[in-house]
């Protein structure tokens, strides 16, 4: 049975939203005056969810693959076009995982199943935004 999410938004002024998920409190904006801005970008904040989504979802199948890591990043840029809808229109992911004697192989599939079977930002995203991936291990 799916089940339901629900998140609500306020209008503060200008381009500020406060966003709320359950208890927790998000302040957004857009760039009106650079200076004075209250948090990110809804924009930003969808390239901070895929790159949360996909960090968990390896790090998940990474550790079930016994595999030692001491720590993951993920680095997300987006290319947005200038014309309204400001959207985004490609989006590069990089991957990097620390640990000693890491298996660059396994490391490398757990990249491939969040996209393709575990990250649901990535299944939901992918349609319609190119998304790549790059993978750089590191020892710990």
């Amino acid at each position: 049975m799916p089940s339901e999410l629900g998140v609500h938004a306020t209008y503060r002024s200008e381009m500020h939203i406060t966003g709320q998920a359950r208890d927790h409190v998000i302040e957004m904006d857009y760039p009106i005056r650079p200076s004075g801005m209250a948090g990110p970008t809804p924009l930003e904040l969808l390239l901070v969810s895929l790159a949360g989504c996909a960090g968990n979802a390896v790090a998940v199948l990474l550790r079930r693959s016994s595999q030692p890591v001491t720590g993951i990043e993920v680095n997300a840029r987006g290319q947005r076009r200038d014309e309204h809808p400001t959207v985004i229109t490609e989006i590069a992911l990089e991957f990097v995982v620390r640990g000693p004697g890491l298996d660059e192989a396994v490391v490398a599939r757990a990249v491939s199943q969040a996209e393709e079977r575990v990250c649901p930002i990535w299944a939901m995203l992918r349609p319609g935004t190119p998304i790549t991936s790059s993978l750089r291990t590191e020892p710990a």
